[in-house]
């Protein structure tokens, strides 16, 4: 069991009128209404660090925070290796099932709660982030001024990262590039999923094949944006969506066909598909030498 956590948040202008329990419903729909009503009635959902009835109409600028009692966390792989450490900035591996951030049931069984046991004083921050499937390098900060100098580089696309991942087998050319807008699109559980969509931000990814299978094809893709799940998207999008990813299929729209068990919806942290941040390129903040390390890729990927 972890020790449980407060999910705190201020009402905007647009929520105002509405009640606690309409507020808690329709924001966060993996709960039911029953649920929340529950929560709130039972004094878990505060309002200016009050308990209040479900009823209760909102104002902007009220805090609410929900306590979340201790629960289990599923299990998942904690350890990972330091490929880079200074003063400054760290670099890891991180293994395929480990969430990077708290979320979906993850607290402490999370990149950020392990480096926060072994860092409790300056936990280091994750400059970009890779999805629970994905393996690979993963480059943190830690300190103010590689915090700034780094993600000043990602907002520039100054860091060179290079991934593998592995498709079905599929008439393609040996190199073509992705440049498919990422946008937000409607979920019935999460609100919102990214995938391709023509009103999203422009994405760029290239594509080199690597190796030819009968039933595979493994690629390199180097990403010049960063966003969310972008390779799964643009692959998916262009075709080839990676083997196993039970999210995204051809078109780069996420699956929203429920399983059979009902409401049970793909969501992006489910693992299954091939995916490895295989090469990181940057500067380093203080010597402004430029940083490659490269991360032995697991042996499908290889």
């Amino acid at each position: 069991m972890n020790r449980g956590w407060i999910y705190r948040e201020q009402v905007k202008c647009p929520d105002a009128g509405s009640t606690v329990l309409d507020y808690y419903t329709q924001r966060y729909r993996h709960s039911s209404r029953d649920d929340w009503h529950h929560r709130i009635a039972a004094g878990q959902v505060l309002l200016n660090d009050q308990a209040i009835a479900p009823e209760t109409l909102l104002q902007p600028g009220q805090w609410l925070a929900y306590h979340r009692p201790p629960w289990q966390e599923p299990e998942v792989p904690l350890e990972f290796e330091v490929l880079h450490e200074d003063e400054d900035l760290l670099v890891i591996a991180k293994p395929a099932g480990l969430p990077v951030l708290p979320g979906g049931g993850f607290l402490d069984h999370t990149l950020l709660g392990q480096l926060h046991q072994i860092y409790p004083q300056d936990t280091p921050v994750p400059i970009h982030r890779l999805g629970r499937g994905t393996s690979g390098l993963m480059l943190l900060a830690r300190s103010p001024l590689a915090k700034a100098y780094l993600s000043q580089q990602l907002r520039k696309r100054q860091i060179h990262k290079v991934y593998r991942a592995l498709v079905g087998a599929g008439d393609m050319p040996d190199q073509f590039t992705i440049t498919q807008a990422i946008g937000k699109l409607p979920h019935p559980v999460l609100g919102y999923i990214y995938g391709a969509s023509p009103d999203g931000l422009f994405s760029h990814s290239d594509v080199q094949v690597l190796k030819r299978k009968p039933s595979s094809t493994l690629l390199e893709v180097t990403i010049l944006t960063g966003r969310p799940h972008q390779i799964r998207i643009h692959l998916a999008f262009a075709g080839f969506p990676l083997l196993g990813d039970p999210l995204y299929g051809v078109g780069g729209i996420p699956v929203l066909q429920s399983s059979s068990e009902a409401g049970n919806f793909p969501v992006p942290g489910d693992c299954g598909y091939h995916l490895h941040a295989y090469h990181l390129g940057f500067i380093h903040p203080k010597t402004g030498n430029f940083i490659r390390i490269t991360c032995p890729a697991p042996l499908e990927l290889d």
